[in-house]
């Protein structure tokens, strides 16, 4: 007896192996997937300016990455309300993990990683990107789409929806230029519910409508990989949703991963994902007291 509506999942002609050179870049969804990539054994750089959310910063992210451009003092900002005790240096572009107490700490560190994921974007032969929104905020002072508000007034911004068709373009024109790179695009499973439940749903409608049109107007360089269905129609429980109802748990994170593992990996290469997945765990067995990072934590939820 079946007891899921099982997602169907068409994966590439040419499936991941450990030769491959994967760069992640998207929501935090991307982090997920990321880290267990690299618990298995795999070569992959993950959102190298922090998580993203919406198409126009990951693709930014990527454009700069491509470039190499360094992060200029000009771009720094001073993140948070303007009393606050502490004030941290972080930008427009990056995550507020990225945020340093100096200016100069701020910048020096973003552009080492830009220059090491730069060279690693050069090389990659896999991008995997993971979309979290369709709603973007604009920086009015500066014009600039941001990747991060950095708890700034609100009334700095504009709030705005991207339609279907912006997001395919810009999709579009960034994938033509490296036909010889494979993407692979995913729709996050995370509900934005600060846009209400129907302002979410429209949000990710508008992404997958943009994703399925590249999907089938491109050359056979773009792949999908349906971790938003999986979640929402396979595991179809709140008991798949982490404490916050919000995100999934580790438990559906572990099932997406290994959905993904079956469609997108080489079989030839599973029996080595298994060794080095021991390896890591018995590394992992350490004190809690001596470091509780988001992958000890995953490492024993894997297979």
């Amino acid at each position: 007896m079946e007891l899921i509506t099982k997602v169907a999942i068409t994966g590439p002609t040419k499936r991941l192996t450990f030769k491959n050179k994967i760069l992640m870049a998207g929501s935090c969804f991307a982090d997920e997937v990321g880290s267990l990539l690299k618990i298995h054994g795999f070569n992959a750089c993950i959102n190298p300016f922090g998580t993203l959310y919406n198409p126009v910063s990951v693709i930014s992210s990527l454009e700069r990455l491509s470039s190499g451009a360094p992060f200029t003092p000009e771009e720094v900002i001073c993140t948070g309300p303007r009393n606050a005790a502490v004030p941290l240096y972080c930008s427009f572009r990056h995550h507020s993990r990225f945020a340093r107490t100096e200016a100069r700490e701020f910048l020096d560190n973003a552009n080492e990683r830009l220059k090491e994921a730069s060279q690693f974007f050069k090389e990659a032969d896999t991008i995997i990107i993971t979309l979290g929104t369709a709603w973007i905020f604009r920086h009015l002072a500066t014009d600039i789409i941001v990747s991060n508000c950095h708890k700034i007034e609100p009334k700095e911004f504009r709030r705005e929806f991207l339609q279907p068709e912006e997001i395919f373009r810009l999709l579009e024109n960034f994938i033509t230029k490296y036909p010889d790179k494979e993407f692979i695009f995913t729709v996050s499973p995370i509900r934005h519910l600060k846009d209400g439940a129907h302002g979410n749903s429209i949000s990710k409608a508008a992404l997958l409508l943009s994703v399925d049109r590249l999907q089938r107007q491109e050359s056979g360089n773009v792949c999908y990989f349906p971790a938003y269905e999986i979640l929402l129609d396979e595991l179809r429980d709140y008991r798949f949703y982490a404490e916050d109802m919000v995100h999934p748990s580790q438990q559906a994170v572990k099932y997406i991963f290994e959905r993904f593992t079956e469609s997108f990996i080489a079989p030839s290469e599973y029996e080595q994902m298994h060794l080095n997945l021991k390896k890591y765990k018995q590394a992992a067995h350490v004190p809690l007291s001596a470091g509780s990072s988001a992958d000890k934590k995953n490492a024993g939820n894997l297979f």
